[in-house]
């Protein structure tokens, strides 16, 4: 692809990333590899800089603000903008591969909260052609149970899935937000088939009442925006896709037979 950029495209959104810094282009090549589209026009524009980290205003926690559109998010490896009604913007960021993928994540959050969908700290796979997202806290066994899945099982992701509204049905389409497994989902898409809230017990599953079932999904949003529309926009899309899709709790043990009971 050469030094001048990326588009990377994760749920049909290819996003480019420019930079004149060649060994950048190298550690985005190499972190997202599977998502590159280098001949996808893309959708959002970001120009990136390279600076040191004294440049930058150290260890401080990711903050989120907008006004009239423009959006500035600043965390201590990184400074951005960008700007919703031109769909361009800049990263100020030192030579890492984790701050654009936090913008990345950020920014996808925001357009699809204007889209009717959502990013879920979730598991997800595709298997016989239907999506399924195991969704829970921390330790509830999302990359146990991508770690499980039977070999014709293929994996969106084991951290961050990505849910969007397509039609009249909802689709996973495949991240390469790494969890504990430590690779990238594969960029394949499906329709969304069931939710699982994940807990630990004998392999049981249970429907879910729709207000335990928007509470469980909402629980788990990746969101980091306080505006009150576009925070209005993915309760509405949560609330939409719940109502469509079978939301179910999971109680599973470790061990490969709880696929038997997921359909």
């Amino acid at each position: 692809m050469g030094p001048g950029g990326v588009v990377i495209d994760i749920g049909d959104v290819p996003v480019w990333l420019g930079t004149s810094d060649p060994a950048l282009v190298q550690i985005l090549e190499q972190r997202y590899a599977k998502f590159l589209s280098p001949t996808l026009p893309p959708l959002l524009h970001f120009d990136i800089t390279v600076v040191p980290p004294d440049a930058l205003a150290g260890d401080i926690d990711l903050t989120v603000r907008s006004r009239d559109g423009r959006w500035s998010l600043e965390r201590g490896d990184f400074r951005a903008e960008w700007d919703m009604h031109t769909r361009r913007g800049w990263i100020q960021q030192t030579l890492n591969p984790y701050a654009a993928d936090s913008v990345l994540r950020i920014i996808h959050t925001l357009v699809l909260s204007t889209q009717g969908g959502f990013l879920q700290h979730a598991a997800s796979v595709v298997r016989g052609g239907r999506a399924f997202l195991f969704t829970g806290p921390s330790g509830a066994g999302k990359t146990t149970i991508a770690r499980l899945a039977p070999p014709d099982a293929t994996l969106l992701s084991d951290e961050i899935s990505y849910v969007r509204r397509i039609g009249d049905r909802y689709v996973a389409f495949g991240t390469p937000f790494a969890g504990e497994l430590g690779k990238a989902g594969e960029p394949e898409c499906a329709p969304l088939a069931a939710i699982y809230r994940l807990e630990r017990g004998e392999n049981v599953v249970e429907p879910l009442a729709q207000r335990d079932a928007v509470r469980s999904v909402m629980q788990n949003v990746l969101f980091f925006s306080g505006d009150p529309a576009l925070t209005a926009g993915v309760f509405a899309s949560v609330c939409d896709c719940v109502s469509t899709v079978p939301v179910r709790r999971l109680a599973f043990r470790p061990d490969a037979r709880v696929w038997d009971v997921i359909a």
